[in-house]
């Protein structure tokens, strides 16, 4: 099946002539704020890419409450909101993280009387601990490194309207998680859940993560690309790892620095790379919609689904 049997193809000069009447919705200083650390999105892209795609989600949204309401008024169940539910998918460093913080941006301005949260799958993983004891630290990130039957238990939660659900943190700082600290998410009115794993069939469960979702998007590029755009992030990361003793890269911002190139580029290959091409890239046509990066900012190509 080709993919155009499934999705409309959409290069970023069509796309950007969806835009004729939103105004700019962010200035330059909270695109700055936003973006990740080096993802260089500027106004120009979330003029000609991110406004379209809001607009195409307000359609989802719109259409997904209407036939809710029909339903529940079939059925005789009360007209309560059910929370909306937003996937992203796509490798590590390949900007995931960006496009999250843009959309829940960009939604609470277009729905001010609505809650708009986001979380990362990252605070599922097991504690650095639990992966020494299972001897898989060195496959974190793998689907065996996450908690999955507590993320799938938290989706659930969040469907239901389960209030003041708790969310462990994940510290990058640390590369663990943090201890005895959480995030609340009380019920949202829309949900962005962003994470390598969110569109992958886990293990030992019998639904996916993804069945709770709404729409999905799966951010995509080459793989020697994202590999720069990770070696990138490493070099910004030791940058700023040199002051602090207690972050995770604080021995490699000290070091010597090609021997820390070398172990990050060991990472890429035999860890995330790995992971993108086993478990990450098959789920990327699950997605509701894909976005192709030709660098770290630059979408050339949209696809979604035909539904």
């Amino acid at each position: 099946m080709k993919e155009s049997d499934s999705f409309y193809i959409i290069n970023r000069e069509e796309w950007k002539e969806l835009n004729k009447n939103k105004k700019m919705m962010l200035t330059d200083i909270e695109v700055e704020a936003l973006r990740s650390l080096n993802d260089n999105v500027s106004v120009t892209d979330v003029k000609e890419i991110y406004l379209p795609i809001l607009e195409i989600l307000n359609k989802y949204i719109k259409h997904y409450h209407e036939r809710q309401c029909e339903i529940k008024r079939f059925l005789s169940k009360p007209q309560k909101k059910d929370p909306y539910i937003i996937g992203i998918a796509g490798s590590v460093a390949v900007g995931k993280s960006t496009l999250a913080r843009f959309l829940q941006a960009m939604m609470a301005r277009a729905y001010p009387d609505q809650k708009v949260s986001l979380i990362t799958t990252d605070g599922f993983l097991f504690p650095n601990e639990v992966l020494k004891e299972n001897n898989i630290l060195n496959r974190k990130g793998f689907p065996e490194s996450y908690d999955m039957h507590r993320l799938i238990s938290f989706m659930g939660d969040v469907k239901s309207g389960r209030r003041n659900i708790e969310v462990p943190l994940y510290s990058h700082r640390l590369y663990d998680i943090v201890p005895d600290e959480f995030e609340v998410i009380d019920q949202p009115d829309i949900l962005i859940v962003e994470g390598i794993n969110v569109l992958q069939l886990p293990a030992n469960e019998k639904i996916f993560v993804s069945d709770f979702f709404d729409f999905s998007f799966y951010v995509d590029a080459e793989p020697h690309k994202i590999e720069n755009w990770y070696l990138e992030r490493f070099g910004l990361l030791l940058k700023t790892a040199f002051k602090d003793p207690s972050n995770y890269y604080y021995p490699y911002a000290i070091g010597d620095k090609k021997e820390a190139f070398e172990m990050a580029r060991n990472v890429w290959k035999t860890i995330n790379l790995k992971n993108l091409e086993e478990y990450i890239l098959p789920t990327r046509f699950r997605a509701d919609m894909i976005l192709h990066k030709t660098t770290e900012h630059f979408i050339d190509q949209l696809l979604l689904k035909k539904h």
